[in-house]
């Protein structure tokens, strides 16, 4: 008595290996494209969510100016100088238009923003470390003024940096339409260091943006766990300080 052949994988009465990995990559294919917008619609829904972002900050900084909160933040440069408790002094929200894919939309929102101190700070310095010092604080963006100190007989005894208490900081939303993400930039938020996250193009509504305005304040808030962290970056070279003082907005305070 002959004993019946178990069945093959690839026998014609089940479906070959080929096929069933072409009916699972199909239905895969399928729930992906299900899930994801239609490119048009995602570029539509980011530029509305930028604009509304930018009145919505726009409002925001207006109503800051007024109030010139003190800011729960202490901004430690180095063992140079350390300024603790800063108030919001001024800013304003800005924006640019360009085209992707054949419509128009915004390219960034970005918030600048000055926090101010109420105290002078002098600092006095052998003069072998002025060069090293100057450095620092060009990158920290803060404003000063140096001279030199000599005594009777004409020799140079000190350095004098006479600092402005003020930092520049500044909040960016950059638009990555083809990837349907918003990369945010933080400089000078809460520390001397720029911080980089991504958003999904539907993470920042307006309980992110509530969370942000009381992360600048320093107070209580969730905003960094909104978003994977993407790159931080000291604040250590004049080419980023320079960026980070912008010259006179393309648009500021307008209706979209």
């Amino acid at each position: 008595m002959t004993k019946s052949a178990k069945p093959s994988l690839l026998d014609s009465a089940q479906p070959s290996l080929l096929d069933s990995l072409r009916k699972q990559s199909e239905q895969m294919r399928a729930r992906d494209s299900a899930a994801r917008r239609p490119i048009e619609v995602a570029i539509k829904d980011i530029d509305h969510g930028l604009s509304r972002a930018f009145r919505w900050l726009d409002e925001v900084v207006g109503h800051l100016e007024v109030i010139r909160p003190a800011v729960a933040h202490q901004f430690q440069l180095g063992n140079i100088l350390t300024l603790d408790r800063p108030r919001f002094d001024r800013g304003f929200v800005t924006f640019r238009r360009g085209d992707f894919a054949g419509f128009e939309v915004l390219t960034y929102v970005e918030m600048f923003y000055r926090l101010a101190g109420s105290d002078p700070i002098i600092l006095r310095v052998n003069p072998g470390a002025a060069n090293g010092i100057e450095e620092r604080l060009r990158a920290s963006t803060m404003q000063f003024q140096y001279q030199t100190e000599q005594d009777d007989k004409k020799t140079l005894r000190y350095g004098l940096f006479h600092v402005q208490p003020a930092i520049a900081a500044s909040v960016r939303f950059q638009p990555d339409y083809a990837r349907q993400v918003i990369d945010v930039t933080l400089r000078n938020v809460d520390r001397f260091e720029s911080v980089l996250l991504e958003f999904g193009h539907d993470k920042l509504d307006e309980p992110a943006l509530e969370d942000l305005v009381k992360f600048v304040l320093g107070e209580p808030n969730g905003f960094l766990r909104r978003a994977p962290l993407a790159l931080i970056k000291p604040r250590s070279d004049e080419q980023q300080a320079a960026q980070d003082t912008p010259e006179k907005p393309v648009t500021q305070r307008e209706a979209l």
